[in-house]
């Protein structure tokens, strides 16, 4: 899937949530950022808990990479995708040795 597919995609899912995964999109590959960077990104400082909601939500993975946010205090957070915690520490660990 390309970008562009994902972004039109996007379109039937809430303003929220496109902007949630549009600024994880942002992430460059290897770095993460935290769930309150993500809110603050899209103006919603307070919204930290639905940000990991919607990333919950996402069905656009890889290209919306939410295994790259984690917690403001460097723990994992959560990853609904199949493998869970394990799986998003694999792929964080993959990432960073490119």
């Amino acid at each position: 899937m390309t970008k562009k597919e994902v972004l039109t995609g996007m379109k039937k899912y809430t303003p929220f949530q496109q902007a949630v995964w549009r600024a994880c999109m942002s992430i460059p590959e290897g770095e993460t950022r935290s769930y309150k960077w993500i809110a603050q990104q899209i103006g919603r400082p307070g919204a930290v808990r639905a940000v990991g909601s919607a990333l919950g939500k996402n069905p656009f993975a890889p290209m919306v990479p939410c295994h790259r946010v984690i917690k403001s205090d460097g723990t994992l957070g959560g990853f609904s995708a199949p493998g869970g915690l394990k799986a998003k520490l694999k792929l964080l660990k993959k990432e960073r040795t490119r």
